[in-house]
């Protein structure tokens, strides 16, 4: 089948920078499944992303669709004709249905009778009649959240769509997008070549635009050339460029000819703390900082401009003037803020709503500090830093700083306490009280600020499922998701013993006003849940987590060894063995009594040798596994009772469990309950998978 190079470009106004890649990922996936779904065949495909365009290039799409067999089955052979031969109703039916005569049908033998059928080869259709819907499918299939409407056009997008370009080969392909004609001109660089543009092939797409349009189509290529440019001019200046990926992404899409510029600004700013300087030049300017090689922030900047001028100097200067009122407004914020300490400010909280039901600002730091106090006392840490630290932990939030940049939340908290002359202990917690931010994050480093980042995820999540406010599948504002997992994840990598339903219990205690009446156990359930995303993440199976989840363990650190440990016994050549027959004693013993059975096993009944040997061997390794048990040490428990294989396999094999005598019957029972226990006290291996 004869195959050419199809292009196709969205050309629009400024498209939203945070989500360029997002929607030219999104719509290069779409596009791709349109040709799946559709049978067409196609060689490389390249996207292409830039301020004001999309476009897909795909190599080698075939001409067509191939051609497809088509089969359908009419009625029985046996209903289709008459005694005498002749085509019934049925059968005319179906072959007018079709467009044929019944001597164009044909018969099919199955298993169940002979059927009439009638086969044909349905032509594939011209990828040129098909590739507009699947262009429009896929631009309707966008993650865009609110899409717009512009002038007298019906069609919504998530900005206004201003030209197509749709070739197949050197040909246009003669459809409306977006209700708009499809052509080949293509539009440049707005300053620098603000006309159209014709794109003769596909293969000519991208050099057009770099040579004639001042376009870099590819968003790759701009990243690249972004790069290297900001690491360039900082080493020029003997500095080290940090480049936020993220950062970096979204300077990307906001420029279609990226020229990367130095700027500086006065020494003096410096005093101000570096995260303060750092936030206003990249949330506002998005400016890239330099640092020299001790990582101390420099007076220099570098922005991107989207144009080559003739006098960059005037473009640096420009960027200049716009930065300098920033950065005297974060110094005075600052000189401003430390005229106060933090702790005059905490009366200021009383005003601020937490939540309706919750109370204040207020009210939670002293829940917070009542609670982070009893942590600090169970993990061995300062039970009075800890008291302090919650106290003036939210006190930032009505700082100058912190309310014309929200992000430095915390962080300002730690500058302003150490002005304060605040324990380093105290005013590290303060900006430690945040971690982990988000997935990978780093965690608090010191006791205090993990007895406060505690306090302060376990308040809000027993706070709000008191009032039976717990997060839905759609909605969680106050971010208990992540509450949760930043709770298991401080106590299991900082290795803190500490217990969630005494820990949910002490948060419940200073609430007054909530109207669940036990607020603990959903809690810690839904904590114990995070978990299993957590280890499949990780590469566990979902079938460990529910092994351990089973015991319900409820100290994350115990936890978390658990679920080690039944991962590396689930690797022992015995595991499988042991799990089936696990199960097969757990099915036995709930079908005679259950939790009703004892597990004291009376030697004096034990009647065949394999039994006999059973029992010694559960004696043997009840006494050997227990101050395994004892210090938390699992997987060496587990190691141990693979041990039981080769016996309980014996047992299985030549004991009869239900024997006619009840008592015999009941001892092995209770030998049966007493080897399901000891496994009982890491995990529910009946759970993992027997093959």
């Amino acid at each position: 089948m004869a195959t050419q190079d199809f292009l196709v470009e969205i050309g629009t106004e400024e498209l939203p920078p945070k989500a360029l890649k997002t929607l030219s990922e999104a719509f290069t996936a779409g596009f791709c499944k349109g040709l799946d779904d559709a049978g067409i065949e196609y060689g490389k495909v390249e996207s292409f992303a830039a301020p004001r365009r999309l476009a897909i290039r795909v190599s080698d799409l075939a001409d067509a669709q191939p051609d497809k067999a088509v089969e359908k089955r009419g009625p029985a052979v046996k209903a289709a004709f008459d005694d005498a031969g002749n085509p019934t109703r049925a059968l005319t039916g179906f072959a007018t249905s079709l467009g044929v005569t019944p001597d164009q049908l044909d018969t099919l033998e199955t298993e169940k009778g002979a059927w009439v059928v009638y086969r044909t080869v349905e032509q594939g259709k011209a990828t040129a009649d098909l590739v507009p819907d699947l262009v429009n499918q896929s631009l309707a299939g966008l993650p865009i959240p609110k899409r717009m409407r512009w002038g007298a056009h019906k069609s919504e997008f998530v900005r206004p769509v201003h030209w197509i370009v749709l070739l197949f080969g050197s040909k246009i392909i003669d459809a409306d997008i977006m209700g708009l004609p499809a052509g080949n001109e293509t539009r440049g660089h707005r300053f620098h070549c603000p006309k159209e543009l014709i794109i003769p092939t596909p293969d000519a797409y991208e050099l057009v635009l770099r040579e004639e349009g001042y376009v870099l189509a590819s968003f790759a290529e701009r990243r690249d050339k972004i790069r290297a440019g900001v690491t360039r001019l900082a080493q020029e200046k003997e500095g080290k460029a940090v480049i936020d990926e993220e950062l970096l992404n979204e300077v990307t899409a906001l420029n279609e000819w990226p020229v990367p510029l130095m700027g500086a600004f006065e020494e003096r700013f410096l005093d101000v703390p570096a995260e303060a300087l750092i936030s206003s030049m990249k949330e506002h300017q998005k400016y890239f900082h330099v640092v020299d090689n001790a990582d101390r922030m420099l007076p220099l900047f570098i922005t991107v401009a989207n144009l080559e001028s003739k006098d960059p100097q005037q473009v640096v200067e420009g960027n200049e003037k716009v930065i300098r009122p920033r950065l005297a407004d974060a110094a005075f914020f600052y000189d401003t803020d430390r005229k106060h300490t933090l702790e005059s400010r905490i009366d200021a909280l009383k005003p601020i709503v937490f939540q309706e039901k919750l109370g204040s600002l207020h009210d939670k730091s002293v829940r917070v500090a009542s609670l982070a106090k009893k942590i600090a006392e169970a993990i061995d840490g300062n039970p009075q830093y800890a008291e302090r630290a919650a106290m003036l932990a939210k006190t930032d939030l009505v700082s100058e700083m912190v309310l014309e940049f929200t992000d430095l939340q915390g962080i300002m908290g730690e500058y302003y306490a150490r002005n304060d002359g605040e324990p380093d202990e105290v005013a590290g917690a303060l900006n430690e009280q945040y971690m982990p931010r988000f997935a990978g994050d780093d965690l608090p480093r010191s006791l205090t600020g993990c007895a406060v980042a505690l306090a302060d995820r376990l308040d809000s999540l027993v706070g709000l499922f008191g009032i039976n406010q717990p997060p839905s599948g759609t909605r969680d504002p106050f971010g208990l998701r992540r509450s949760s997992l930043g709770v298991l994840r401080i106590i299991v990598e900082r290795e803190l013993p500490l217990d969630l339903e005494t820990c949910c219990q002490w948060a419940a205690e200073n609430f007054t006003s909530l109207t669940v009446e036990d607020p603990v156990t959903p809690v810690v359930d839904y904590m114990l849940e995070r978990f299993r995303a957590h280890y499949e993440e990780q590469g566990i199976g979902a079938e460990v987590y529910l092994a351990v989840h089973a015991r319900r363990p409820t100290r994350p650190l115990d936890f978390e060894q658990r679920i080690q440990a039944v991962e590396k016994f689930r690797q022992l050549p015995a595991a499988e063995a042991l799990a089936a027959a696990n199960k097969r004693v757990s099915n036995i013993l709930v079908k005679q009594g259950g939790d009703s059975l004892g597990d004291t096993v009376d030697t004096s009944l034990l009647q065949d040798d394999a039994e006999k040997a059973l029992a010694d061997a559960v004696d043997a390794q009840a006494e050997k596994v227990a101050p395994l048990f004892a210090r938390g040490d699992y997987a060496a428990a587990l190691a141990s009772l693979a041990d039981l294989r080769e016996t309980v396999d014996r047992f299985f094999d030549e004991v009869m469990v239900m024997a006619d005598d009840e008592s015999v019957k009941r001892n092995r029972l209770a030998l049966l309950n007493r080897l399901r226990n000891l496994f009982l006290q890491v995990a529910d291996i009946s759970l993992l998978p027997t093959g």
